[in-house]
This record gives C-alpha cells, sequence and structure tokens, in this order.
C-alpha cells in the first residue's frame, strides 16, 4: 500500500464512504432520471466514478460519479440520436479527448480560478442543495434529486417549489425532521467525544431511522413507493448483461456524434478542475491535486462508462464535500464507495428500496449548511469588497442559472476587479508646488494610458514632471508610446521631464524600433 491508500486510516474512510454511499445513491439515479438515460447508467457511472477514476486520480478526497451539470447535454444528446447506442460512442470519445487533455498540460486551466468565485460556487451550491432538498424532506418529489438548475422540468422552480406545501407528505415530513434532528445532534461534541456513539455514522443512523419509522407507521402515514428509493433489482450477476449498453462506434462518422464528444469533453473538464480547486480548498491537510493526471483519470472513466452504458462522469463536489465531512482521510473512500453501490445493488436492493427520500434530503440539508456556512459570509466581507462583490456575485449567478455559467459571470466579475484594483493603484500622482511626480507601482497596462494621459493634459509651461519607475516591473508598450510622444514635445512646451528608472527591461515590445534609446537612462 502507498501513502494513497494509508490502512492506518481504513476506519475513517471506511465510515466516510458509508456517508458519501448513501448521498451518491440518490444523485446517480436522479441525475440518470434527468438525463433521459436509463436508471442503471447513472448507477454505472457511480460505480466506475468511485472505483476505476479513484484508483487512478492523484485526488485525495475527491469523489467521482454523474454530474447535474451535464443533465442537459446528455437529454438533448440522447433526443437527437436515433439509437443510445450512438449516445455512448459519443462518451467515449469524449473520454478519449480528456486523456489527451491531460497529456498536452490543459489541467492547469484550474488554478486561473480567483478563490472568491470557487468559494462562491461552493457556498451557491451549498445554498441550492438545500433549497432543493427541503421539497424531498416533506415528501414533494416532483423533481428528480440531484437537479441543480433554476427552472425546473415540471414548470417550476428553485423558489417556488418551496410553497408546494399543499402537496405534502405527512410521513416523509416527520421522518425528514426527526433525521434532522439526530444529524444535528450527531454533529455535537457530546456525541463526537463519545467513543461508542461516536462511532455511528450519523448519515447512517439517520436512514436506519427514516425505514424503522416508516415500517412502524399506522397506514395513513406509511411513505408509499414513490418517496422511495428505487433501484432496478438485478438478481445476479448473469442478470447485469441485460442492463448494459454498449457504443455504436459506426456513429463516430456523424458530425452530431464528434460535436456531442468534444462538448462533453469540454463541459466534464471545466466542471472537475473547477470541483478539484474547490475539494484542495475544502481538504484539512490541504492537499494539491495533479489536475493533468486528474483529466487522464477522468477520461479512462468515461471512455469506460461510455463502453458498458454509463453516462458522464465528473468530479462532483457535494460527494467530495460529504466525503471530506464525514471524515475522508485518503482515495480508499471513494473506491469504498464505489463498491458499496455495486454490492448494494446486487445483494441487498430491496432494502435499499425502503430507504425514503426525506432521510437522504436530511442528510443532503446538512451537507448543504456546511458548505454556506454563515462563517464564510462573515469571513468574506471583512477580507473587503474585492473578495466579497465576486464572492456573491457568484452565489446568485450560479443560484438562477447552472454551476458552469455562475462560474464564468463570477470569473468576470472577479477580473473586473482585479483591473479596476489595478486601474487605481498602478499610477500615483503627487505635486509640490509646480513640480508634479507621476509614481508607476506594480505593472502599468495599456488600459492605465488615459489616467496617464490626463495627467500630461493638466501641466502647463514651465512646469516640471518627474517619471518615477522605480517601482514597477512592467510598463506596456502603449504606456510607454504615451511617455515617449509627452517627452519628445516637452521641449517645445517647457516642460522639464525627468525620467527615473523607465528602462528598455521593464518595456514590452511588439515590434522593434531603436525610438527608445533615449529613454534608458535617467536625466
Amino acid at each position: 500500500m502507498n501513502k494513497e491508500f494509508n490502512t492506518k486510516f481504513l476506519g475513517k474512510d471506511f465510515s466516510a464512504s458509508i456517508v458519501v454511499f448513501l448521498v451518491a445513491l440518490p444523485l446517480c439515479l436522479g441525475i440518470a432520471l434527468a438525463s433521459d438515460a436509463p436508471p442503471f447508467a447513472g448507477l454505472i457511472a457511480g460505480i466506475i466514478g468511485g472505483v476505476v477514476v479513484g484508483l487512478f486520480s492523484g485526488s485525495k478526497l475527491g469523489v467521482s460519479g454523474p454530474a447535474a451539470g451535464l443533465a442537459v447535454i446528455v437529454a438533448n444528446a440522447i433526443g437527437q440520436f436515433d439509437t443510445y447506442e450512438m449516445f455512448l460512442a459519443a462518451v467515449v470519445l469524449g473520454g478519449l479527448i480528456q486523456v489527451v487533455l491531460g497529456f498536452i498540460g490543459a489541467g492547469k486551466i484550474a488554478f486561473y480560478f480567483p478563490s472568491s468565485v470557487i468559494k462562491g460556487m461552493l457556498a451557491a451550491i451549498g445554498i441550492t442543495i438545500i433549497l432543493k432538498q427541503i421539497p424531498h424532506a416533506i415528501g414533494v418529489d416532483k423533481t428528480p434529486e440531484g437537479i441543480f438548475k433554476f427552472k425546473q422540468a415540471d414548470g417550476e422552480n428553485t423558489f417556488s417549489e418551496l410553497l408546494n406545501f399543499d402537496n405534502y407528505v405527512l410521513g416523509a415530513l416527520v421522518i425528514g425532521f426527526i433525521c434532522l434532528g439526530i444529524l444535528i445532534l450527531w454533529d455535537t461534541k457530546f456525541i463526537k467525544q463519545n467513543k461508542i456513539l461516536g462511532m455511528v455514522p450519523g448519515p447512517l443512523l439517520a436512514v436506519l431511522a427514516g425505514i424503522g419509522l416508516n415500517e412502524i407507521y399506522p397506514a395513513s402515514m406509511h411513505i408509499t413507493k414513490e418517496h422511495l428509493v428505487q433501484l432496478p433489482e438485478i438478481g445476479s450477476l448473469v442478470a447485469i448483461e441485460g442492463f448494459l449498453k454498449y457504443p455504436d462506434f459506426s456513429a463516430l462518422g456523424k458530425f452530431a456524434v464528434i460535436k456531442t464528444g468534444f462538448l462533453i469533453a469540454i463541459i466534464a473538464s471545466l466542471e472537475t478542475l473547477l470541483c478539484v480547486e474547490a475539494t484542495d480548498r475544502m481538504d484539512p491537510s490541504k492537499s494539491i491535486t495533479p489536475t493533468d493526471r486528474e483529466l487522464r483519470a477522468q477520461g479512462i472513466g468515461n471512455m469506460l462508462s461510455g463502453l458498458i452504458g454509463g453516462i458522464p462522469i465528473t468530479q462532483v463536489i457535494v460527494r467530495s464535500s460529504a466525503n471530506i465531512q464525514a471524515g475522508g482521510k485518503t482515495k480508499l473512500s471513494a473506491v469504498m464507495h464505489g463498491m458499496l453501490l455495486f454490492g448494494c445493488i446486487m445483494l441487498i436492493p430491496g432494502f435499499l428500496n425502503r430507504i425514503p427520500l426525506a432521510s437522504l434530503a436530511a442528510i443532503l440539508i446538512v451537507v448543504g449548511y456546511k458548505l454556506a456556512n454563515p462563517a464564510v459570509f462573515k469571513r468574506l466581507y471583512k477580507e473587503g469588497q474585492d473578495q466579497f462583490i465576486p464572492f456573491v456575485v457568484t452565489i446568485v449567478a450560479v443560484m438562477f442559472s447552472d454551476l458552469l455559467i455562475g462560474i464564468l459571470i463570477g470569473l468576470l466579475v472577479g477580473i473586473g476587479y482585479v483591473l479596476f484594483t489595478n486601474f487605481r493603484s498602478a499610477i500615483k500622482l503627487e505635486k509640490d508646488g509646480n513640480h508634479t511626480i507621476i509614481n508607476f507601482k506594480k505593472d502599468v497596462f495599456f488600459y492605465n494610458r488615459a489616467e496617464l494621459m490626463k495627467c500630461f493634459s493638466r501641466l502647463r509651461e514651465g512646469d516640471e514632471l518627474t517619471l518615477d519607475g522605480r517601482n514597477v516591473d512592467f510598463i506596456d508598450h502603449d504606456i510607454f508610446l504615451a511617455i515617449q510622444d509627452f517627452y519628445t514635445n516637452s521641449k517645445e512646451k517647457n516642460i522639464k521631464v525627468n525620467l527615473l528608472d523607465i528602462t528598455r527591461k521593464k518595456i514590452t515590445f511588439r515590434h522593434q524600433e531603436d525610438e527608445t534609446t533615449h529613454l534608458t537612462h535617467d536625466d
């Protein structure tokens, strides 16, 4: 065993894998349903995401499986193609492209997302999980588990669905509240410090309580099938063959299949890299995931998933955060969760089909609260508006659209704040009588030219100007041209210009000219 599978943490990893399994089970089925794919296709993706991707990945605590962010793309593709097997060919192609992306170093994209945007993504997912799970906790199960888009297929949205109290189920409501109470109690120091009770995973106890309550309910409160987990009952290893489907590789000659393959590869890679960055930030040991290796692992997983009938896979933040919160320590927790998925659907599907969705909703509500903890909002607010505003914008954008669109909006706002901060701080103006001193700070880019020209326009005949570049590392060529033009015309305007360390090494050149030589010394 290497350090990625340290048996020292076997107990904690197994306990965490149970929690992740309980979270993953309804999500695999729900995302498959939302993708218009066979339910078993979601389970295939969950098993492969846990076992195969877990083995090849370098992410210590990341968990992979079917992702809600791809549900629309998958549903559109399945509806567009003549057969499901054509779609599977696109999944295999997408996985192959991901492997190539991993080998050419595309994983570095993960490091270009600002921390405020990543934290906003986590908080938004947490809030969305809570809002989406409240209906399930009271028995309103119109929308499949794992769907986080604002607008829902049933015509409702995240907020309007909360008002469907007329359709609540009393038995589910009671189970939801009791399970939530158990999870809150099990998160207290009293339970955690108890040597016996602390060994029992709270989510497992909540699920068992939900099953037990439903068994002893009177007929008027008994929860019916549509409010319970619904797994296909396989029966035996031989019977699995009837659930598997295989890709039609002859379809790879069609443009629509190739296009879908590339789309799956790009979206799945972006979602994975975002989740890798977020998972690493939540990791108590602050491990750094090798992102290129992660893309290759995801690609292998998607190729295998497509080869046997599964839907696309990405690293997913809900399962990864549940893994971290449950105390997972190594990759073994992700692998074991996949093994639990396979073992349980083979051996005890009847027992799993007795789990109330309200119990699982309670587990996810607690996961969501930990992602959107109020302490995060307070900390970002104290760090300043350049951190807080991109954080809040990302939350709102993710909640009212979807993960990728929200992240892109948050990223644009974050970049805007960087540019605005640099714009304000790059040029500092000081005046001493008719002597103007312009101090260049940090890096000076083309968008600072307007401010510089405004300073030049205020100078009058007989004034003195000092351009101080001793504290700057980079001067854009457009800034240099503005300085050069003013320097050349300054004698005609009877303005004395002093240049301090405005040197060639600090200027970026877009073409070769000899016109800069007179600016390479201090006058």
